[in-house]
């Protein structure tokens, strides 16, 4: 756009220190953190929609760590090591959110979570040897002698139906998704950071003025350095990063009187996940069902996973309720081929912080601290 006021050049679209790219969780978190550690940066959010469209607002809203059986089964992927500090991160990404939002501001509700777990799993016959193992390696980042405790009794009275075993984690809790963006936003305005919405970020090059944001509305950003929190969505503007998008879909029936459901619940390592909300339910996942075809960008859905998830509620919650299906949303996640997420300098003063494999409402404190740190360092 070439006939930008004088105001507009020497406001909206002045040269900053730091362009960040991406108006979700971690663009936020990255630009928050910033801000918290140089006050006096000029810090410019590019956003390509109304709202923070990819997970971020689209999720299902749970505030979570891990489960045994996840967190054992990216030991066997990634190793003892690796697994406990990405554990580490989500558990300080999570004390990071109540530490700066109250949990009237984003609805927190610590209702605890729950793992169920049929016999069919592979470990099952040493499921209280491997929860006990668990306890101890995971001691040193909760401070809990007994962070997963197993509670197969209270199955019954949760109204919880065709599962062996339920191993309850008191530390993890429900929000809304939507207010904690908000109240994010709210947050980095305060701080003096400008938010743009409606801009589509196409490619970037540079010249010795700087690093130059080229934009599907033609009109171009100058900055210092850059930085990618734009997901699943990344490589339209990056491919060199092969980021694999992965559509996760949520469904909320109609209120249930007297719902005996309470708690965040996660089944089958984390696929299939649920909560009350409201005396409504919400559940969401099963993307195990059809990888390939929730391999994509697309935000519309699809009726083989809705129908998988209502099949789920009508076997495993009790069958006298009745409900019928009110909402039907669907995000879009990214990952890595190791299931790590990834920061990391794409050239001089152009840098990306993405990917948190599923778990973006817990690592995105973090890994935008993290982000903060590297870009200060070349500042």
């Amino acid at each position: 756009m070439s006939n930008l006021s004088l105001w507009e050049r020497e406001s909206f679209y002045a040269t900053q220190d730091i362009i960040i790219i991406g108006g979700g969780f971690m663009g936020l978190w990255t630009a928050l953190s910033l801000k918290q550690k140089n006050s006096s940066l000029r810090i410019t959010i590019l956003e390509k929609n109304i709202t923070p469209l990819g997970a971020s607002t689209r999720n299902a809203g749970f505030s979570c760590f891990g489960s045994p059986t996840e967190i054992l089964s990216d030991i066997e992927t990634l190793g003892l090591e690796e697994t406990l500090e990405i554990v580490r991160m989500r558990f300080e990404g999570i004390e990071k959110i109540k530490n700066t939002f109250s949990a009237k501001q984003i609805d927190l509700d610590n209702c605890g979570g729950y793992e169920l777990i049929n016999k069919n799993y592979k470990y099952f016959n040493q499921l209280d040897e491997k929860i006990e193992w668990l306890n101890k390696e995971l001691k040193i980042i909760t401070e809990k002698d007994y962070t997963f405790v197993r509670h197969d009794e209270e199955m019954a009275e949760k109204g919880l139906i065709g599962f062996d075993a339920m191993i309850e984690n008191t530390l993890e809790s429900g929000i809304h998704s939507g207010k904690l963006v908000s109240a994010l936003i709210q947050k980095v305005q305060a701080a003096g950071v400008s938010i743009l919405n409606g801009i589509e970020v196409k490619s970037w090059n540079r010249d010795l003025d700087g690093i130059h944001v080229n934009t599907q509305q033609q009109i171009r950003f100058t900055a210092n350095q850059i930085i990618l929190c734009t997901n699943a969505f990344s490589n339209a503007i990056s491919p060199e990063l092969n980021i694999t998008p992965a559509r996760g879909q949520v469904i909320v029936t109609s209120e249930i009187p007297g719902l005996k459901l309470k708690g965040t619940f996660h089944f089958d390592e984390g696929f299939y996940y649920f909560r009350n909300l409201d005396g409504k339910i919400l559940i969401g996942g099963a993307r195990n069902e059809d990888f390939e075809g929730e391999r994509t960008n697309d935000i519309s859905g699809s009726d083989l996973i809705k129908n998988k998830l209502i099949a789920f509620l009508q076997k495993h919650i009790d069958t006298t309720i009745s409900y019928t299906i009110e909402n039907h949303w669907s995000g879009i996640m990214g990952f890595t081929d190791n299931k790590k997420p990834l920061l990391t300098k794409l050239d001089d003063n152009v840098f990306a912080v993405i990917a948190c494999n599923g778990m973006g409402v817990a690592l995105t404190p973090m890994m935008g601290e993290k982000a903060a740190d590297m870009l200060l360092l070349y500042f």
